[in-house]
């Protein structure tokens, strides 16, 4: 009986130990936003998504985005966004600067699964860079896998997909504003 006791605390011991050891915060968004602005961060924009958005991100992520309103962060053509999503069972916290329609940077913020986390290696990230979205919205060129990482892989390249899409329709508002106020 006592040898159950002490193995079924060494069990329980042991995965606490291994969730809390799977919680890596590399950057916070106040780091992330004051790397890519310069530390002259601007304000946050949000960018709010109608039926016909969350339809198109759902066919980017296969499901419906977690959040209807977006923030995002913009100096001229610069772009940056913070998403989330799923890895195999938890979010993946990313990070994305977009100029001119491509990705500049791309940045694992926080990375919360047990495996995988060879993702946040600059290796693995600086093939996002220069990536753009093509007109079915699928990104313009393939992203290398990583041997155990395929759901984080997928995930990065779900979220890049949709930093893309997003910055796109960012566009699409600015130049509508810009209609609106010379009316």
């Amino acid at each position: 009986m006592k040898n159950n006791v002490i193995i079924l605390l060494s069990v329980f011991v042991s995965l606490v130990t291994f969730n809390v050891q799977a919680l890596e915060q590399y950057l916070t968004t106040e780091q992330f936003i004051a790397e890519v602005f310069d530390e002259n961060a601007p304000k946050a924009h949000t960018l709010w998504l109608n039926k016909e958005m969350v339809k198109q991100a759902d066919k980017i992520l296969s499901h419906a985005p977690f959040q209807l309103r977006q923030r995002y962060w913009k100096v001229n053509n610069t772009s940056a966004w913070i998403l989330e999503e799923i890895g195999k069972e938890e979010p993946i916290t990313a990070g994305f600067v977009v100029r001119d329609g491509k990705i500049l940077q791309a940045r694992i913020l926080t990375y919360r699964e047990s495996r995988g986390g060879e993702v946040r290696y600059p290796a693995f990230l600086k093939q996002f860079q220069g990536v753009e979205l093509r007109t079915d919205y699928f990104l313009n060129r393939n992203i290398d896998g990583i041997s155990g990482a395929t759901l984080s892989v997928n995930a990065m390249n779900r979220m890049a997909r949709l930093a893309l899409y997003y910055d796109q329709l960012m566009h699409q508002s600015d130049e509508q504003e810009k209609i609106k106020h010379v009316d």
